[in-house]
């Protein structure tokens, strides 16, 4: 039995933690703030409740998986797990809405061509067909298996099947997710729909591969997914999964370096002074925080992804609202930006001033969020750069301005609103900025790849978002699961067959 120190209780340690526990391990987790589960946090107030990080979960298999492993109870057995239909409705800058089936590439042909026109939902198909190949190509490297130690192959070499495209007297390629919507899709509506899926996860459609068709199609294939009582209920899933296979929790336990001796981690060194010997540690932190919390030693050497610190973060309004949530109403609404390209400006360019930007809004069914009848709780998110110290009030304005698009009388509905910053997430998290990582992507010279769990000090494993295979909840779980195989099975494990 091994004597296991992970630092941070973020849903990708959690997910580690359990497995090790089952695998005959003593498991210490130090999380420097009063709770776990990352950024996955809940706000309440009279009544009301509210996510605070990630409101739908994709890729659910990924958690079934942990279940299954860890104990004799399913996920559904601890929560209530509801795929959401209509997957998203979307509202156009020019008034256009569409409302996409979940997971069914009929219905969202069908509805594409009957809201954009004859065509657009057969384009829409035929790019889904391209965007499975880049997936099955690169699943396994990029989810499923240890980052491979040639991963400059996977920088290199780009999994998306572009269609030959006649521009300049040249045949050429799109090379990026924006060059796909504008000579393949070959529609503003569609082009806006496909780059909203980079722009969510804090990535600009420009200069971001086209291997990035995955994440739509992630979506497509898999569904989208939510909990009833909001996703801080999979947090407290996982939490009592740990608990009930002893993992001990030390929250309020800050970790202020990581020991060496004799080459390898020995142990961490917390905020009071005191010392916690271990034979393996895993670090659930930022890049920044680890560090500094090993003085530099796990990034040097050569040949290894570096870390590369997200840019992005969110900024999220939480609205209680009286008066009951219409029936049918979609759960999720993605209300576009009037002008998308002046909104990448301010996201990724030089452009300090924000348009009205997309705001992605929440209107769960789901009486655990609200104190009662006649009452509704609605969350509205944006991307955000990551830039401590500035002020959001505005642009808090300014999103509920456009979700009054598609919430009819919202302002007279209002109660009281809550704003979440990047600072929030900064406390939650520890990342600088409140910067969100992104999932690994292949192709483009290895920008959107993530630093390997296993480090040059042996020992000491990296787990969570900010480690291969990157960020978003499947992806932080499916490292939980690669660093527990790294430990039991020894470097030479490849990931689940």
């Amino acid at each position: 039995m091994a004597r296991i120190a992970v630092i941070g209780a973020g849903m990708g340690a959690l997910a580690a933690a359990a497995r090790l526990a089952v695998a005959g391990h003593r498991v210490v987790v130090y999380e420097r703030t009063d709770t776990y589960g990352g950024a996955l946090r809940r706000f309440e107030r009279d009544g009301f409740a509210f996510d605070t990080g990630p409101g739908l979960l994709p890729l659910p298999a990924v958690h079934r998986d942990l279940f299954v492993k860890t104990g004799k109870e399913p996920l559904e057995a601890c929560v209530d797990l509801v795929q959401v239909d209509p997957s998203s409705r979307h509202v156009f800058a020019d008034g256009t809405e569409v409302a996409l089936p979940n997971a069914s590439r009929a219905g969202v042909v069908a509805a594409l061509d009957e809201a954009l026109g004859s065509g657009a939902g057969e384009r829409w198909g035929d790019f889904l067909v391209r965007a499975r190949e880049a997936w099955d190509r690169t699943r396994r490297p990029l989810l499923e298996e240890p980052l491979w130690p040639n991963w400059q192959v996977l920088a290199e070499r780009e999994p998306y099947p572009a269609v030959p495209h006649k521009r300049l007297l040249r045949t050429r390629r799109a090379g990026t997710l924006a060059e796909v919507g504008a000579w393949e899709l070959r529609e503003p509506r569609l082009a806006a729909l496909l780059e909203s899926h980079a722009v969510e996860q804090g990535l600009d459609p420009r200069t971001t591969p086209a291997s990035a068709a995955v994440l739509p199609y992630m979506e497509h294939a898999f569904g989208t997914w939510y909990v009833r009582g909001g996703l801080r209920e999979l947090a407290r899933a996982v939490y009592e999964r740990c608990v009930a296979r002893r993992v001990e929790f030390r929250f309020g336990a800050e970790v202020t370096g990581v020991l060496e001796k004799d080459g390898r981690a020995s142990g961490v060194e917390l905020a009071d002074g005191t010392v916690a010997e271990a034979d393996f540690v895993l670090a659930g932190v930022a890049p920044g925080v680890l560090d500094r919390l090993t003085a530099g030693t796990v990034l040097r050497g050569e040949g290894e992804v570096p870390p590369r610190p997200a840019t992005a973060s969110r900024l999220t309004v939480l609205l209680a609202l009286r008066g009951d949530r219409p029936e049918g109403t979609a759960h999720r609404t993605v209300v576009h930006a009037a002008d998308r390209e002046a909104e990448l400006e301010a996201l990724f360019g030089p452009a300090a001033r924000r348009p009205r930007p997309t705001v992605t809004v929440l209107r769960p069914d789901d009486p655990a969020l609200v104190p009662g009848p006649g009452h509704e709780a609605v969350t509205l998110t944006t991307v955000v750069p990551a830039r401590p110290g500035e002020s959001w009030s505005d642009l808090a304005e300014n999103m509920i301005t456009v979700a009054e698009r598609v919430v009819p009388g919202l302002r007279d509905r209002l109660l009281w609103q809550e704003v979440r910053t990047p600072a929030d997430i900064a406390d939650a998290t520890g990342a600088e900025g409140g910067a969100v990582p992104v999932p690994a992507l292949a192709a483009g010279d290895g920008r959107l790849l993530h630093p390997s769990n296993s480090t040059r000090v042996p020992g000491l494993f990296r787990v969570g978002g900010w480690a291969h295979p990157g960020g978003g909840l499947p992806h932080a779980g499916m490292s939980g699961a690669l660093v527990a195989g790294l430990i039991v099975e020894g470097p030479d494990f490849r990931g689940s067959q």
